[in-house]
């Protein structure tokens, strides 16, 4: 048997070849995404490691949990502990670490460094050896700055060089001194690294006299655990943590390994869609061999072969092709592991150096997902090759699905059916998250049962577009009858295309409705004709507000600053506006009382209000950050957004409470309302800052729609995968019937129907089969766009469902593409055919 398995194989390698094709691209997919992510992690593990090379102890703030009316807060490691660490016994030398954002921008003005990874930090002392200067001096005072080789050669600086910079709003110029190297991660992910002298840094980051960490080294001889244990024993446990360099190394290896997980797992999940859609081409693919070879399968049963050999054949068979597709898969996919290292660099994404890493692990899987995949997609079919009765299959008398069977199925593809849609429909009345699992458990029945009903409903289905095959004369009525004969076989190629759809579409719908949603939102809630924030949602510094506030042509301000709070045992956050502005430069609709701001006076949400049983004249304590309490009062209770929810105040009253007071944005309003000149007024008032980005709604509304545009983009690169499968699945299975009706389609060449009819019969049965699989795919995508877009109505007052129209158009486009292209090689086969040769096939 196992001789008769490999015989088979070599006997049918073009059948077998879509199969292998569709199996490697799965494989392919998570073996590149393996290798991709194994070197992505690898890279920045090791340059990160780097980086405490010079740290044996590192003393951070430990801190300290919200209790009672206390607000959470953080102690500052003071100039004291740095000199309580000097004089622990086994320390060599301290430094102290002071880190903060520092936007710096190049000759043009332009960010350098992508915003999230420019940092700022201090240079220690007067040779410090975390950055070895590679040309000019160390810094002194405000005026003086180093900056990274790598920024240095990205922006074309040099010694001597003045560069603009922004910490947290005003523009300063200050002189290059020196340009260094180091290892800094973020420096080799394409960051930007600038360095002052500590009092300095200290200065800008609003850290006068304190540090973020304070790094310690050991003397020669002594451990990092020895060296810990003794800073414990000398520092309070209650305001300072210590941690070796080997336990942050491990730490940061551990937090790059999560993060990559996310990103891999994402990636694993759209090839794993690739791979489910193979299992219909390799079902389909042994299901038709086994068909084909039904005489010869009933004469080796009756031979003697068991029902355990023959399916056991079939299996070998499987386990075979899940090998060669196995190996394949895992050449391209080092391949694209690398190509998209390569892309990454092609889009000024910088990733640290490092060997392409092929694990053992992605070895094991590439072959094992090859090999299972296949035989467990083979076994069905094998298992049904084995109970066909040796005579019955010599007369071929089972070749056609009982009325039974056809009654079971159909009968389970509706339980599941309703089943799935009774649970969605159930969730789309829950809230929020709540209604997620059950959402997700509903689509998975719901698609099941469709699968499942498919052939029955490919007739009606199919029925309808007779209409317009009839413009095809006899070949577009063979086509239709072709469509229909073996509807399992066209159901499992359709479900293909329809799994490949139903994600698109369903994604596309929801991704129109969220931005039309947020767009309206943002456009109901503002009135506000510019909104200044920092380009990487950083705080802004308040001398933005108050220089945005003096210059000409703005008529009203009102910056938005958030700030702990502890009430009623709980921790709230308050929002901080100006109460004399913030009503005419918003619009969002009150529940009950006034929109008052002002002193005590506060507004609350919806929310809040239910939570602590608040109505307007209600009053309730606020502790602040800095120990003290005010008794506020509610003049009104609003309804909450995306944009603003919570507490708000006026942020004269929080302001005293807060140690270094920092906007998230500003908003403001113009006499002359939106236009380029107001525009330009404004950012040359802020000095034409880089890191500041002056925004109306429109640029509001493009910016969320180049997020959903870009989601959208990535998603469809995915999720093409599934569809080129589906592709190979068409092709496939045109191609096998074409030799499975070699005699039939000889006989109609001998009664008349010419090369050409031949060709068009074929391409209209594949045409059809792809539109039954893309209506079926965009009909349920919209469905489950629909209902998932009920769960996030149920938090978004302004959500309203979208149909893009046009995509869906473009959508049943590419389906019937799929079906032209799918069948150009089985109909231009199918019209070479022999005629005399074909009616004697058997």
């Amino acid at each position: 048997m196992f001789r008769t398995a490999l015989r088979n194989v070599t006997a049918h390698k073009a059948r077998l070849l879509m199969t292998v094709l569709a199996v490697m691209l799965g494989v392919a997919f998570v073996s590149g995404t393996l290798v991709f992510t194994n070197t992505l992690s690898d890279a920045l593990q090791n340059s990160s490691s780097k980086g405490f090379d010079q740290v044996d102890v590192a003393v951070t703030p430990d801190s300290r949990e919200a209790e009672g009316d206390r607000v959470g807060s953080t102690p500052e490691l003071t100039e004291a502990l740095l000199k309580d660490s000097e004089q622990v016994p086994g320390a060599a030398s301290v430094t102290g670490v002071v880190t903060g954002f520092t936007a710096l921008a190049d000759k043009d003005g332009k960010l350098i460094g992508g915003g999230f990874q420019s940092q700022g930090g201090n240079y220690w002392g007067t040779d410090d050896p975390r950055y070895p200067l590679v040309s000019g001096s160390v810094p002194s005072g405000p005026d003086e700055i180093l900056i990274d080789s790598e920024t240095a050669e990205r922006g074309g600086y040099q010694v001597g060089d003045t560069i603009r910079m922004s910490i947290d709003g005003p523009v300063l110029e200050p002189a290059i001194t020196g340009i260094f190297t180091t290892d800094d991660g973020n420096v080799a992910a394409g960051g930007s690294l600038a360095l002052f002298d500590t009092a300095t840094a200290q200065s800008l980051f609003g850290k006068k006299g304190t540090y973020d960490e304070i790094d310690v080294t050991a003397e020669p001889g002594v451990s990092q655990a020895a060296l810990k244990s003794a800073l414990d024993k000398a520092l309070p446990g209650d305001v300072v943590e210590t941690k070796t360099g080997q336990q942050l190394a491990d730490q940061q290896a551990k937090d790059i390994e999560t993060s990559m997980s996310g990103l891999q797992q994402g990636m694993l999940a759209f090839a794993g869609i690739a791979l489910f859609v193979g299992t219909f081409i390799i079902a389909n693919t042994f299901t038709m061999l086994v068909a084909q070879r039904t005489k010869e399968l009933a004469l080796m049963r009756a031979v003697g072969a068991s029902r355990r050999q023959v399916t056991r054949s079939v299996l070998i068979e499987a386990f075979v092709v899940g090998t060669v597709a196995g190996v394949a898969g895992l050449v391209a996919g080092i391949g694209i592991g690398a190509g998209l290292r390569a892309l990454m660099g092609s889009l000024d994404v910088t990733v640290p150096d490092g060997p392409l890493v092929v694990s053992p692990g992605t070895v094991l899987v590439a072959l094992g997902v090859g090999v299972v995949i296949t035989m467990l997609a083979a076994w069905l079919p094998g298992r049904r090759a084995a109970k066909i009765p040796p005579v019955a299959a010599m007369s071929s008398v089972h070749a056609q699905a009982t009325t039974k069977s056809l009654v079971v199925r159909n009968t389970i593809g509706a339980l599941f059916a309703g089943a799935g849609v009774a649970v969605i429909l159930a969730a789309t009345g829950m809230e929020g998250s709540d209604g997620q699992l059950p959402m997700g458990l509903g689509a998975a029945l719901l698609i099941i049962g469709v699968f499942i009903l498919t052939p029955l409903l490919s007739r009606p289905l199919i029925a309808a577009a007779a209409p317009l095959l009839r413009v095809f004369g006899v070949a577009g009525k063979l086509a239709r009858q072709n469509s229909v004969r073996n509807p399992r076989r066209t159901a499992a190629t359709a479900s293909a295309l329809m799994i490949g759809l139903t994600l698109i579409t369903g994604m596309t719908v929801m991704a129109g409705s969220l931005q039309k949603s947020i767009d309206k939102m943002a456009g109901e809630a503002i009135r506000a004709d510019y909104v200044v924030s920092m380009a990487n949602g950083n705080a802004l510094s308040p001398d933005v507000e108050r220089t945005l506030r003096d210059t000409e042509g703005v008529t009203a301000t009102s910056p938005m600053r958030n700030a702990p709070s502890r009430v009623d045992g709980e921790t709230e956050y308050l929002t901080g506006v100006d109460g004399r502005t913030f009503g005419e430069l918003t619009d969002f609709p009150l529940d009950s009382g006034t929109f008052t701001i002002g002193g005590t006076d506060a507004v609350v949400d919806t929310d809040a209000a239910e939570r602590y049983g608040w109505q307007p004249g209600s009053t309730f304590t606020a502790h602040f950050e800095d120990g003290e309490s005010e008794r506020l009062t509610v003049t009104g209770v609003y309804e909450a957004n995306e944009m603003f929810s919570g507490i708000m105040l006026d942020a004269g009253t929080l302001a005293p409470h807060q140690s270094e007071p920092t906007d998230m944005l500003v908003m403001v309003g113009t006499d002359g309302g939106v236009s380029d000149a107001t525009k330009d007024r404004l950012e040359e008032a802020l000095g034409a800052n880089p890191a500041i980005q002056v925004q109306d709604k429109q640029d509001l509304s493009n910016e969320i729609a180049s997020m959903f545009t870009l989601m959208l983009n990535m998603l469809y690169a995915l999720l093409a995968m599934a569809v080129i499968v589906a592709v190979l699945g068409v092709i496939n299975t045109l191609a096998m019937s074409v030799f499975e009706r070699s005699q039939e389609i000889g006989m109609l060449r001998a009664i008349g129907l010419d090369r050409r009819g031949i060709k068009r019969m074929v391409r209209l049965e594949s045409l059809v089969i792809s539109l039954f699989g893309g209506v079926l795919g965009i009909g349920l995508g919209v469905f489950f766009g629909w209902a998932a877009g009920q769960l996030v109505g149920s938090r978004m007052s302004t959500y309203e469902l979208v149909l893009p129209w046009d995509r869906m158009a473009l959508f049943l486009l590419l389906a019937a593409l799929v079906g032209v292209l799918a069948a150009l090689w089985p109909a231009r086969r199918a019209a070479k055919l022999n005629m005399l040769s074909a009616i004697k096939a058997e």
